[in-house]
């Protein structure tokens, strides 16, 4: 009885201890995570890596670990997010678009339903670089120049190849293209290797700042005539590149062009829990997430909901519900 009676006294403290635990100490083992970005000289690898930062000074909290991962860009996240390889990703908008109405790389595999949306962040512009001793001044001058439209899998190449398009070029036929990752292509440009590349990246860009600093002289070449493409394609919008920030390019005034906004996504199987608080964590640190990039500047909690295509993640309606941002 006495055994019986010692037995019942250490469950009921057990029971009593558990009753003073905070909800931290109760919580489960910490849950890891993986941001997807891309080439570590864009603005997609520092904004996961601000992410992942934030998240990480509150794991005591949340229970959660944030990681980043450099990848291929837009099209390898979206795949990575839907086959469970990485649990969040940051992706062009025109991407998301395609991949939630099966259009594009998705075409075989059909729309990507499990596919969310937590938020849009930076906006991107379609930027066409070129050496100026390549008589590349308009984008008809591209006409049998070597022009790098980026790797299979990233968001720009689409984006190049819907340019190019609209100017009635044929990427096949009427330049050698070619199929490198957008970091590698400065390099490539300085050296003679390629005439002219395209980067789809929010500004300033360490590639871009690259590409203009170095012997070999570039400029910016403005994509216009563009009315018809804005009506197909309702992800892309007008804009500028701004030539405060590239000193060493051949050009004097901001360049016209147009461009995508960069969206962080996930999956419906990621638990809503964690969702929500990395949500919540960017939305209420975002005048601090805002100083850590220029590309930041623009950005407010409204127009942070703009240009989303795939529905809200349970766990981001959650937070977005809580602060009034949607009703």
């Amino acid at each position: 009885m006495k055994r019986l009676g010692l037995v019942a006294a250490i469950v009921a403290l057990g029971f009593f201890l558990a009753g003073l635990m905070t909800p931290v100490q109760t919580q489960a083992k910490t849950i890891f995570v993986t941001i997807g970005t891309g080439g570590v000289t864009g603005v997609y690898y520092p904004t996961g890596g601000a992410i992942a930062k934030m998240v990480n000074k509150k794991r005591k909290v949340y229970g959660i670990r944030a990681t980043v991962e450099s990848t291929g860009g837009s099209v390898y996240n979206v795949n990575a997010v839907m086959s469970g390889d990485l649990e969040f990703g940051i992706v062009q908008s025109d991407r998301q678009y395609q991949a939630w109405y099966g259009l594009a790389e998705w075409k075989e595999k059909g729309p990507q339903k499990d596919l969310r949306a937590i938020c849009s962040i930076h906006p991107e512009s379609i930027t066409l670089v070129a050496a100026v001793d390549a008589g590349i001044k308009t984008l008809q001058d591209l006409r049998g120049k070597r022009v790098n439209i980026g790797n299979p899998g990233s968001g720009q190449r689409q984006n190049s190849i819907d340019v190019l398009t609209n100017a009635g070029i044929d990427w096949k036929k009427d330049i050698i293209a070619e199929g490198v990752k957008a970091p590698e292509a400065p390099g490539l440009l300085q050296d003679g290797r390629i005439d002219a590349f395209f980067y789809t990246v929010g500004h300033p860009s360490g590639a871009i700042k690259e590409a203009t600093a170095g012997r070999r002289k570039v400029r910016f070449i403005p994509i216009t005539g563009v009315d018809k493409l804005l009506k197909k394609y309702p992800y892309y919008a007008k804009a500028v590149i701004p030539i405060k920030f590239y000193p060493g390019a051949k050009n004097k005034e901001d360049v016209p062009t147009i461009g995508v906004k960069a969206t962080f996504v996930t999956s419906i199987k990621v638990p809503e829990r964690v969702v929500y608080a990395i949500t919540k964590e960017l939305f209420d640190n975002l005048e601090q997430f805002k100083k850590l990039h220029p590309a930041y500047g623009v950005l407010t909690r409204k127009n942070m909901l703009e240009g989303l295509t795939a529905p809200f993640h349970p766990g981001a309606l959650k937070y977005f519900k809580e602060v009034g941002l949607i009703k």
